[in-house]
């Protein structure tokens, strides 16, 4: 009885194929078009389908160890410190000690590779945050006005959400101005300018004669 054999995606196509060029429904040119192959690679695959069948599509190679595998010596010990004197330790440090205190030379992704089919992950220090520093506010009040939409059901359901654009001082957090849009647009930008300068207006006004000292109120 032939033994089974378990073709590939590719080498299952190549069957497919190879089955119709045996049949006389294709010819050797074709099938090497279809296959990617030059007509005399083409040829030797007919021939060993005549001589073996499906298994004579097989790769040579498969059920064989690789010749670049490790030894399992290696591994196992390669696995022991992993888990034990090197286990707080990233794959490339592990890596490289490996290599200088060890004598084992292997690639980084070997020992990746190894870890993760044991569950073990690569241990990273965390770093710190990068230092940032707090921007120091504006000295005096009308240097700088913030301004920001913030769309919110401000009405808790008793009407539609709106958007509230307000204008604050960078110097004092004082809102000068602020009103309610159905949308945050350019229109309710404007419309906020347009009364902060009102505003800065007679503030400048009433400040030649008077004593004003805030955002239009007097001290």
């Amino acid at each position: 009885m032939d033994k089974g054999v378990t073709l590939s995606v590719k080498e299952q196509k190549r069957l497919k194929v190879i089955t119709e060029v045996d049949a006389g429904r294709l010819t050797g040119r074709v099938a090497a078009q279809l296959l990617g192959l030059s007509l005399r690679q083409t040829r030797r695959v007919i021939a060993a389908y005549r001589k073996e069948g499906a298994a004579g599509l097989a790769h040579g190679n498969r059920g064989k160890v690789s010749p670049r595998r490790l030894p399992d010596a290696v591994r196992k010990r390669i696995l022991e410190l992993s888990k034990s004197t090197y286990i707080d330790y990233n794959d490339c440090h592990f890596t490289e000690k490996l290599e200088e205190v060890h004598k084992i030379k292997i690639s980084r992704s070997t020992v990746r590779r190894l870890r993760r089919s044991i569950g073990q992950g690569s241990p990273r220090k965390r770093r710190a945050p990068p230092h940032r520093k707090r921007r120091e506010r504006y000295p005096q009040r009308g240097m700088l006005l913030q301004i920001d939409g913030s769309p919110h059901p401000w009405l808790e359901g008793r009407g539609p959400e709106l958007c509230l654009t307000t204008a604050i001082d960078d110097a004092t957090n004082d809102i000068p101005w602020a009103l309610f849009r159905e949308e945050e647009d350019a229109a309710g930008y404007f419309e906020l300018l347009k009364e902060i300068c009102e505003i800065l207006s007679n503030v400048v006004d009433r400040s030649i004669g008077g004593d004003v000292d805030r955002w239009g109120a007097d001290e």
